[in-house]
């Protein structure tokens, strides 16, 4: 790898594993590096900032933004780069190959739901281990994992049974980056250990009584809550051997404290999927009482797991095998071309190319050969072979009897912070383009009971616009707002139909008549019905299954343009802005609830 390229962190990569292939794509390596920076700094970082940590010239940097970019993955923000939902489709690609989040979520979402407790999915990553799933409680001390973090194996629970499967080159491989890296910088997930740990027959002595004392103390009910000094990491071997026995696994503090947490394998054919845990706080549950109450009903849910995942296969194993249509975009070479030359040489192709070759997995395609990488891009053979053996070398893919997969390691692309954007942070800035294009005032609203909850808002400077802040509440009835997503429901809510102005429409069966037409017709068109010299056009926000879970519009002053002027002037915008919109959320919600607020 390039001297001023650091491997990815927490991977244990050796020296010897660290030279780059004659046939890497250089560009490739490096775009990658930026989006990892990126991702560490939790989705936003200057452009010089990018420099200074990645190492790479200023000139590189902002040609590798610009590609990035102009693919959607990066927004540009002034002197800022944005991670973009769109990147998310590189996670969602492992994700659908995995398969595992498709078949186990709404297991996991129960026993959540069922416990009252947060509950993960959790996949080995080398020596480390990633999250593919979340379903977390809002409490005021709740989970703050996000899916693709990066965790340090011997500070969770699903870790010590991963290892159970590790051979000699895995152990080396921990106990190379345990040296390297004993207060865990390389994993900015979690909370970086206090101390570095020291190895010796002391600090193993010690740390054996300071365990039977924290067993004691917690039999007892002393301590709940109480700090623990992170375990050594000799320890880590211990607790392996105890979780290949066991069949389960604790985490008593180890990441922080007051975090616990309950884990068993799920497996396949045999092998260990995934892990799925239980993690509460201290102020709830100690990890003996996780143990003691919880281990019980987590058994049930794995066993219901194992049986989704053994039924699943005996179909699939009855079915041919047949490759289902690419995610990645068709007609990449017109893409490619046209991008060339709009941005000239800012536009680097190889990059474009070999991000692209990470999308052609995905659903019925977790293993291709190179022909089948090759067709599914558009890319020739000898262009899809240089980017697997630069994804092959940094880890993003492996490879088997000339068939290839993505590894859990492409989640690192900038899948954790993206993994928590809300509807309005995807909104955010496509309404501030719409707003400058219009120069008029642009809101996002969700509906709540029969009430607009505005979420949110960019205003134009005009002496007369209209002025209303994020969180309020208005009328669903006499609002485009309201009305665009009262048409989407079976049985709108209709009542106290108040005169608001003398427009306003009142009678029950003229605004169902008025709501029919909105959703034939895809919008709402509202003039001066919820106040005086108000006028406003929306359309509906529609989440993938085509469920309308938010509306946007344009509000304006009825002297600024005449209602056939909002229709043909201001839709066609509004729809296009939307449809930008809506493939946004629903690259960011595929394996995910996208929160509307």
């Amino acid at each position: 790898m390039p001297s001023n390229v650091a491997p990815p962190p927490g991977t244990g990569t050796s020296s010897a594993e660290a030279t780059v292939p004659a046939e890497a794509v250089t560009p490739l390596i490096r775009g990658i590096a930026v989006l990892r920076r990126l991702t560490d700094a939790d989705g936003v970082s200057s452009l010089s900032g990018l420099e200074r940590s990645t190492g790479l010239a200023r000139s590189t940097v902002d040609r590798i933004t610009a590609t990035l970019a102009r693919r959607g993955y990066v927004r540009l923000d002034g002197r800022d780069a944005v991670l973009a939902p769109r990147l998310m489709e590189l996670g969602n690609a492992y994700l659908a190959a995995l398969r595992l989040p498709r078949l186990l979520d709404a297991h996991a979402d129960a026993l959540a739901d069922e416990l009252d407790e947060s509950v993960s999915l959790a996949v080995g990553d080398q020596d480390g281990i990633r999250f593919i799933h979340q379903a977390t409680r809002r409490r005021a001390m709740s989970l703050s994992f996000r899916i693709g973090d990066l965790l340090p194996a011997e500070r969770t629970a699903p870790g010590p049974l991963f290892a159970t499967e590790w051979g000699d080159q895995e152990w080396a491989r921990w106990h190379e980056r345990r040296a390297a890296d004993p207060e865990d910088r390389g994993f900015p997930a979690v909370p970086a250990r206090s101390r570095p740990i020291e190895y010796g027959e002391d600090d193993r002595d010690a740390e054996r009584d300071r365990r039977a004392t924290n067993d004691t103390t917690k039999e007892q009910g002393v301590g709940r809550g109480a700090r623990r000094l992170p375990a050594l990491g000799e320890d880590f071997e211990q607790r392996t051997a105890e979780a290949r026995e066991a069949g389960w696994a604790l985490d008593d503090q180890l990441i922080e404290p007051g975090l616990v947490a309950i884990s068993m394998p799920v497996r396949e054919a045999g092998r260990i999927a995934c892990v799925v845990s239980v993690v509460s706080h201290t102020s709830r549950h100690t990890a003996a009482d996780l143990r003691d109450t919880l281990l019980p009903r987590l058994r049930q849910s794995v066993a219901a797991m194992e049986r989704e995942l053994r039924e699943t296969q005996r179909a699939e194993s009855a079915a041919p095998r047949t490759l289902t249509a690419p995610t990645a975009p068709s007609g990449l070479a017109v893409w490619t071309g046209a991008s060339k030359q709009e941005l000239g040489r800012d536009f680097i192709e190889s990059l474009a190319r070999g991000l692209t070759v990470i999308t052609a997995f995905g659903e019925d395609r977790a293993e291709l050969n190179l022909t089948e990488v090759a067709q599914a891009t558009g890319l020739a053979r000898a262009t899809a072979r240089r980017a697997l053996i630069t994804l092959e070398h940094l880890g993003y893919v492996s490879t088997h009897d000339r068939v290839f997969r993505l590894t859990p390691r492409v989640l690192g692309l900038g899948f954790p912070p993206l993994s928590r954007t809300s509807l309005a942070e995807i909104a955010a800035p496509h309404l501030t383009g719409l707003s400058q294009r219009l120069h008029d005032s642009v809101s996002l609203a969700i509906l709540t009971g029969d009430e607009v909850q505005y979420t949110g808002r960019v205003s134009t400077s005009r002496i007369m616009s209209a002025h209303i802040a994020i969180g309020t509440r208005l009328p669903a009835y006499p609002t485009a707002l309201g009305r665009v997503m009262l048409a989407d429901l079976p049985e709108p809510p209709l009542t106290e139909l108040l005169p608001l102005t003398p427009r306003t429409i009142t009678d029950p069966a003229r605004l169902k008549a008025v709501l029919k037409r909105v959703r034939e017709e895809g919008y709402a068109l509202v003039d001066e019905e919820l106040e005086v010299g108000l006028r406003s056009i929306a359309v509906p926000v529609r989440e993938r299954g085509g469920r309308v879970v938010a509306a946007v519009n344009v509000a304006m002053h009825s002297s600024r343009r005449t209602p056939e002027e909002c229709v043909t002037e201001v839709l066609p915008e509004l729809r296009a802005t939307v449809s930008r919109m809506e493939e946004d959320l629903w690259v960011a919600g595929r394996f995910r609830q996208v929160p509307r607020t």
